[in-house]
């Protein structure tokens, strides 16, 4: 079987490029099979590069890089269970809009959906609901290719696969499908407010509990929401600051017709017309699930750190709420949490600052995003991750010869 030519790749902003010797866009499932099991036969690495959202080198590989942009639908669908099997490929947005037009929807997503679902889903993506858990923890059923190119089907009949593979950034196998547990579909009401941090804090937990999704992002400069295009709520603003402030969402289901929103910063739709908001791609992100009961504890050390030492560091930090899942290298994986995210900008020696948010992050007992900037080695995997060592078990086992690792996946997971 001929293999493509490769060349050079690189992701959504830039940070992370790579050049492959091999390079294939199956259009079928049989193709992708056929493509790894010859990958398989000349012994080269593979790995699936996805829609490129990945701030960290998940997808790097000298052999044969992947896209399964063309393995996009939906493939099945259950309407008895609420079941539905998509190819793997698929980005979020078009999966919503294709649930939409069967009277169904995810039960939650995050806030970009420009992502194929399965790299999505694999790296710990995520939105927010106290009481939601992350995009993988949607999923009943997924298709694995193996090393030989055949397909190893997982249900939800056998548990312990299913939460191995649920997020498992590529290495116990390739997805080429997966099926969702997904629901009635429904509209969200959206509100946009701004307060001041103190206030924002005091009203923390009451907030994420009366609401399906609250969230915010904490702008430490006046100029910090124009970095992720955030809009001007100043009419809608509890403060008269500019600085130090948060930008305030919430979300709830509603069974009111759009017409019934109120202002320009409430609006109501169909659910995945709600959740994803536009970024321009000019940051590069850390994110790290903190034990929900220190979430306020290190958003405080977070924001001291910015305030005293980074001041040149002002994109916005973005606080979200998320659910334990039963995952064995979820960020979630038996743990509610918060998740901090910061981001440094490009052009910027953003490193120290980044290292010192991780410093402040570890003394929690935090866990990284799988796609986003993080300073984990081996021993913080092992003393994170209960499961880490029968995850590695079992990766070796479909894996034996690390087709699926990479060099930066190696040194946590070989």
């Amino acid at each position: 079987m001929e293999l493509g030519a490769g060349g050079h790749w690189n992701n959504w902003v830039g940070n992370q490029s790579f050049i492959s010797q091999y390079a294939a866009v199956p259009e079928s499932e049989e193709e992708l099979c056929a493509l790894v099991a010859e990958a398989g036969r000349r012994g080269l690495k593979v790995r699936v590069a996805g829609s490129g959202h990945s701030f960290t080198p998940v997808v790097a590989t000298p052999g044969l890089r992947l896209s399964l942009e063309k393995l996009s639908g939906i493939r099945k669908v259950d309407m008895a269970r609420k079941r539905v099997s998509l190819a793997a490929g698929t980005r979020i947005g078009d999966a919503g809009r294709a649930l939409k037009a069967l009277g169904l929807s995810l039960t939650n997503q995050g806030d970009i959906d420009t992502q194929a679902f399965a790299g999505a889903l694999s790296t710990g993506t995520h939105g927010t609901g106290i009481k939601l858990g992350n995009l993988a923890s949607q999923v009943v059923g997924m298709r694995l290719v193996q090393p030989s190119g055949e397909i190893l089907e997982i249900t939800d009949a056998d548990p312990d696969l299913l939460n191995a593979a649920r997020v498992s950034i590529g290495l116990l196998g390739i997805v080429s499908e997966v099926t969702l547990q997904v629901m009635d579909a429904y509209n969200l009401r959206e509100r946009l407010w701004r307060d001041d941090f103190e206030t924002c804090l005091a009203n923390h937990d009451s907030l994420a509990a009366e609401h399906r999704h609250f969230g915010f992002f904490w702008c430490p400069t006046p100029e910090s929401r124009h970095l992720y295009c955030l809009p001007d709520t100043a009419p809608v603003s509890t403060t008269s600051k500019l600085s130090d402030v948060c930008e305030m969402k919430v979300m709830d289901i509603t069974d009111e017709p759009p017409e019934a929103a109120q202002g320009p910063f409430e609006r109501i739709a169909y659910s995945s017309e709600i959740y994803p908001i536009e970024y321009v791609p000019n940051f590069h992100e850390l994110e790290y699930a903190v034990p929900l009961e220190k979430g306020k504890d290190a958003l405080c050390e977070v924001r001291a750190l910015m305030q005293a030492k980074h001041l040149d560091c002002i994109y916005p930090l973005e606080y979200r709420f998320t659910a334990s899942d039963k995952g064995w290298i979820s960020p979630f994986y038996e743990q509610d949490s918060v998740t901090v995210s910061v981001s440094g900008g490009p052009g910027i020696a953003y490193w120290p600052y980044l290292r010192e948010v991780d410093a402040i992050l570890r003394q929690y007992a935090s866990r990284p995003h799988w796609g986003k900037l993080h300073f984990m080695n081996r021993e913080d995997v092992d003393a994170l991750y209960p499961k880490a060592n029968a995850f590695r078990d079992l990766r070796r086992k479909l894996d034996p010869d690390g087709m699926f690792l990479n060099d930066h996946l190696g040194l946590l997971f070989s």
